[in-house]
């Protein structure tokens, strides 16, 4: 009798089990969730994808959810997000102190607005801008709706320029410009607010980011804004806000055509100010008339708080704030959701309170000295090639790295993001070796480390990144480096891990119901179209 060459797995539970439940209400027999330690307590299993008819107690509820939930990944091993995953233990206090607040009532919660206030202006004098009295901005969930935001402000004063000059507004209609290399997000405010994207491609010779100069091809009357990255998601490089400027001075001058810079700064915005101070990015360019960043990434807060500030209030159109009336009081808004958590921005409070300029230096110094630590193993090792820059000393500087390792000053600018590939000499002799089974085999100790491709022109270029964070200190970046040499190593010595891995591939896999019910099918959406479109 011929093996199956399907098997579900959760269809053969629901036949083995030693009774079957039939739901009262549906008449149906779905799959059920076994409650842990069921047999000493007694408590009956429940549905897994329809309401139970009968509640459990809160004690067995966390149980259960608590005994799943033990399957995901660490996140202090989960090296593809850029999500900081831990705080202070008083942080925590903190935020479960006031884990209920809504930040939208402002007239109820009037101390949390005031901390909202003053993040804004200590990010506002942060990125220099002319006046932190003058200067606007809100929290946002993250850097996605804070870029949003950022281009629908640069969407509208281009509409109301082209309309006082008697043009119109539709043909041939907006467009904005960034490098290929661009997040997700940023194709999404194109996408959803009507805007023609015009991806700029990147290359080896752009260090895998915006070229300004291949940039202007792009750009015409009807630019509404570029977008400039200070922290590409592929390689960690920082884009040449300076460089995107002068050009587009130039360009003003000849044409009478103003175009403004919006910088995503998701990551970069809390790493270059404390390591490159000198480094000119934010407002004090002229042509940067808002700024993004991520506060729970390395603003070192947990996930749920992004920021946007603009230069002045000048650069945000009145039609974007909404006053509000009904809550008790006058109040102004101006962001995509109405309700939001309060509790996200007390922590980037108490970050900014607790860590303070000097704190969130030591942190970037060090995270960067790790990522420089383990760029440099790599590269010896032969078998790889580090794509990122931060290990490398600027010119002048060449030969001096064992004394100056504390010197950021002496190594190239980028977040501390570690992006490698294999060597074109491992890929000349091992081309049976497939660069992703390093992932695979990586998770299998528990790393999360991500392999993909390049934007595209590059597209046939596979990188391995990863990104590293406060929690992943010396000692993790030392036993990753040791997986690594040993998996690597593995694969070339053992041509039986090769064959298994190549019919690992080919096997069919089983989908359970969970990967099944309420995911769209394959094909469902719009072909990518280079932006980074991964886990980030």
């Amino acid at each position: 009798m011929p093996l199956s060459k399907h098997v579900n797995p959760e269809a053969l539970i629901r036949e083995s089990k030693d009774k079957k439940h039939r739901h009262h209400l549906t008449g149906t027999d779905p799959s059920r969730i076994t409650q842990p330690y069921n047999a000493r307590y007694g408590t009956a299993s429940i549905p897994k994808f329809c309401i139970p008819s009968k509640g459990i107690d809160a004690e067995e509820a966390y149980r259960l959810i608590h005994e799943e939930l033990s399957l995901d990944g660490s996140p202090t091993l989960n090296l593809a997000s850029f999500v900081n995953t831990w705080m202070p233990e008083p942080a925590d206090k903190l935020i479960m102190e006031n884990v209920s607040k809504n930040l939208v009532d402002q007239d109820e919660y009037p101390m949390t607005q005031n901390i909202h206030t003053r993040c804004i202006s200590i990010l506002a004098d942060l990125w220099h801008a002319p006046s932190t009295k003058k200067a606007v901005g809100t929290a946002t969930t993250g850097s996605s709706e804070a870029i949003q935001l950022g281009g629908l402000a640069m969407k509208r004063f281009w509409q109301e320029r082209r309309k006082a000059e008697g043009k119109s507004i539709h043909e041939p209609g907006p467009n904005i410009v960034m490098g290929a290399n661009a997040q997700v997000a940023l194709e999404k405010f194109a996408r959803y607010f009507e805007v023609e994207c015009r991806l700029v491609p990147v290359s080896v010779e752009s260090k895998y980011r915006l070229d300004p100069k291949k940039a202007m091809e792009y750009v015409d009357e009807n630019t509404i804004g570029v977008y400039v990255i200070l922290g590409s998601t592929y390689t960690g490089h920082y884009e040449p806000v300076q460089e995107m400027s002068d050009l587009l001075d130039d360009y003003e001058k000849k044409t009478g055509h103003s175009v403004p810079i919006h910088v995503d700064a998701a990551s970069g915005g809390f790493v270059a100010p404390f390591v490159h101070p000198k480094l000119v990015w934010d407002f004090r360019v002229p042509r940067v008339v808002s700024i993004n960043a991520s506060g729970h990434k390395y603003g070192l807060s947990y996930v749920g708080v992004g920021w946007v500030i603009w230069r002045t209030q000048d650069y945000l159109p009145k039609d974007l704030i909404f006053e509000l009336h009904y809550l008790g009081s006058v109040e102004y808004s101006f962001s995509l959701n109405f309700s939001r958590p309060a509790y996200p921005i007390i922590a980037q409070y108490f970050n900014l309170v607790h860590l303070g300029f000097s704190g969130y230096r030591a942190i970037a110094l060090a995270d960067l000295q790790n990522a420089r630590l383990l760029s440099r193993a790599l590269e010896r090792t032969g078998w790889y090639t580090v794509l990122s820059d931060i290990h490398r000393t600027k010119p002048g500087f060449q030969g001096t790295t064992g004394s100056n390792e504390d010197n950021p000053e002496v190594f190239l600018e980028g977040l501390p993001v570690v992006s490698f590939r294999f060597s074109d000499t491992l890929q000349q002799q091992y081309p049976e070796i497939q660069q992703k089974w390093i992932q695979t085999l990586l998770r299998a100790k528990g790393w999360i480390v991500p392999n993909y491709e390049l934007p595209p022109d590059l597209e046939k270029v596979q990188i391995l990144r990863v990104v590293v964070r406060e929690n992943l200190a010396e000692a993790l970046v030392d036993r990753l480096f040791a997986d690594i040499v040993e998996i690597t190593q593995n694969l070339i010595d053992r041509s039986s891990s090769v064959h298994a891995l190549e019919v690992l591939e080919r096997q069919h896999i089983v989908h359970t119901d969970h990967e099944v019910l309420g995911k769209m099918e394959e094909g469902s959406g719009s072909r990518p179209s280079g932006t980074y479109a991964k886990q980030c």
